[in-house]
């Protein structure tokens, strides 16, 4: 099969993919397969009617939903559960970060802040973290909790008892949820379904010391909720890797406080993605030409 494989310089994915057997071509219009690279500036190209699968390099594909890209017409997969560890190990630092006052040390000039810091100090041992979805994320965030001591408590679809995590609640007991956790992870797909998933009503339901984390996207938190739950102290405060809008404009109301961290999208980097991609890449193409379903395939009727 001829894959391209653009527009992005990713030698581990394009060698991974040859000794698999595919014939890497260098141009588009010559492919029967596209694997699209992350890099910046560089938008999702017109596909010639002789792509029949396009592999995506995120887990994330809202936007190409929402653009009109993804069609029943080809075969699709993305990199779900591709950078769970990753974006997990984010996830466990920015509420570390919180929990031990790390943004108020960082914006003082003086030792002056220790009275407050040694007050307010809490710890993951002993505490629930609510983890919103089920995914890879979910999953390798669960493992992460345990030696600290904290219990997981999932949120999915269907809610469905499950060994990865120490309890489980279905999506409609989101609310039930969030009143037990000390704590909330967002790690959802972006679809209809979830986007502003979390407004002034889930927020309210939060303890109002919890910390929300949101590796997910920007777009499942309403940000001006968000925005009245931290200004009335509804909830503890928020650690964000994405936000709506993102990039989040100077001088909005999100920046400078306190009780908030916010890292420009890099839960997990561009430079890791080439060499973590590419054994799931040549997963799926395996399975695409021998006919089975694809590790990673979209179902183009959930978005995700």
């Amino acid at each position: 099969m001829r894959i391209f494989v653009g527009f992005g310089d990713y030698p581990h994915t394009v060698n991974a993919l040859r000794d698999a057997g595919a014939t890497i071509v260098s141009s588009i219009s010559e492919a029967e397969g596209f694997v699209f690279t992350q890099t910046p500036g560089t938008d999702f190209p017109e596909l010639p009617p002789g792509i029949r699968w396009v592999q995506l390099p995120s887990a994330g594909i809202n936007a190409y939903f929402a653009a009109g890209h993804i069609t029943p017409d080809r075969r699709w997969s993305n990199a779900s559960g591709v950078y769970g560890r990753q974006v997990a190990e984010a996830a466990v630092a920015l509420l570390l970060a919180l929990l031990h006052k790390h943004p108020t040390m960082v914006r003082a000039d003086s030792w002056s802040p220790r009275p407050h810091v040694d007050a307010t100090t809490r710890w993951l041992d002993g505490t629930t973290v609510a983890i919103i979805g089920g995914g890879g994320i979910a999953r390798e965030l669960a493992t992460m909790l345990r030696p600290f001591g904290a219990t997981s408590l999932a949120v999915t679809r269907t809610g469905a008892p499950t060994e990865l995590f120490d309890a489980t609640l279905s999506i409609s007991e989101l609310h039930t949820a969030l009143r037990t956790a000390d704590h909330v992870v967002i790690a959802v797909p972006l679809t209809a379904d979830t986007h502003h998933l979390f407004g002034d009503p889930e927020f309210q339901a939060m303890k109002n010391n919890a910390y929300l984390i949101n590796v997910a996207r920007g777009e499942v938190v309403d940000t001006d909720a968000l925005v009245r739950a931290l200004d009335t102290s509804s909830i503890g405060g928020a650690g964000l890797d994405v936000t709506d809008p993102e990039p989040l404009p100077d001088g909005h109301p999100l920046w400078g406080r306190e009780n908030v961290i916010i890292t420009p999208h890099t839960a997990n980097t561009l430079a890791s993605m080439d060499e973590l991609l590419a054994p799931v890449v040549v997963e799926n193409y395996r399975r695409f030409i021998n006919g089975e379903r694809m590790l990673t395939e979209v179902d183009v009727e959930k978005g995700y």
